[in-house]
C-alpha cells in the first residue's frame, strides 16, 4: 500500500523569457504548498535551464508542458516539447570559459539526483530531473522548534530566532 499518494501539477506554456519567470514562481508556490520548501531553489534552477533550452533550441515551436510529480519520496520535474531532437551534453571542459551558453544541462545534473531525456511519440521529447523529497507533515512544520540543552544552560545567550527586535510599528519617513 502506498503511504503517500502521488501529487501532480502541470503547466502548459510558450517557452518565452517572460513566461519562464512565471513558471519559476508557479513551481515555487506548488512546492511550498506541498511543504517541500528545501527543494524550491534547485527545482526552480532546473526548470529554468530546461525551459531556456526549449526557448533556444526547440523546433518547430516553443510550446511545452512543465510537469511536477511527487511520488513517495521523489520529486520529478519534466519538460515536454515538440522537438524530437534529444539534448546533447557538452562537457564543462568543452565549453569556452567566456561562452554564454552550453552549461545548462551540466547545472541540472549538478543540482539533481538524476536526470535524463527520452523521445515522446513521433515528434517530441521529455527532459526530466529528480530531487529527493522528504515531505514535512503540516502539523510538524507548524510546531515551534525544540529548545536545545544549550538554551537552558545559557539563557543569556541570544539565539538566531531571538534576533527580531520588538519595536514600535514602522512610521513613514515622508514628511507630511
Amino acid at each position: 500500500m502506498i503511504s503517500n499518494p502521488s501529487r501532480h501539477c502541470t503547466v502548459e506554456l510558450q517557452a518565452l523569457p517572460s513566461r519562464i519567470g512565471q513558471v519559476r514562481r508557479i513551481v515555487s508556490a506548488q512546492l511550498r504548498y506541498w511543504h517541500l520548501d528545501p527543494l524550491i531553489d534547485r527545482a526552480a534552477l532546473g526548470v529554468t535551464e530546461l525551459l531556456t533550452n526549449v526557448h533556444l533550441h526547440a523546433q518547430p515551436d516553443k510550446t511545452c508542458t512543465v510537469e511536477l510529480e511527487l511520488l513517495l519520496d521523489r520529486l520529478t520535474v519534466s519538460v515536454r516539447d515538440h522537438d524530437p531532437r534529444l539534448p546533447e551534453v557538452d562537457g564543462i571542459d568543452a565549453v569556452d570559459s567566456f561562452a554564454t551558453c552550453g552549461r545548462g544541462l551540466a547545472m541540472v545534473a549538478a543540482v539533481s539526483e538524476d536526470w535524463g531525456a527520452r523521445p515522446d511519440g513521433e515528434s517530441g521529447k521529455v527532459v526530466w530531473f529528480t530531487l529527493p523529497a522528504a515531505v514535512v507533515a503540516p502539523e510538524r512544520a507548524a510546531r515551534p522548534p525544540r529548545r536545545l540543552a544549550a538554551d537552558r544552560l545559557f539563557p543569556e545567550v541570544v539565539t538566531v530566532g531571538d534576533l527580531s527586535p520588538a519595536h514600535a510599528p514602522a512610521r513613514s519617513a515622508v514628511v507630511g
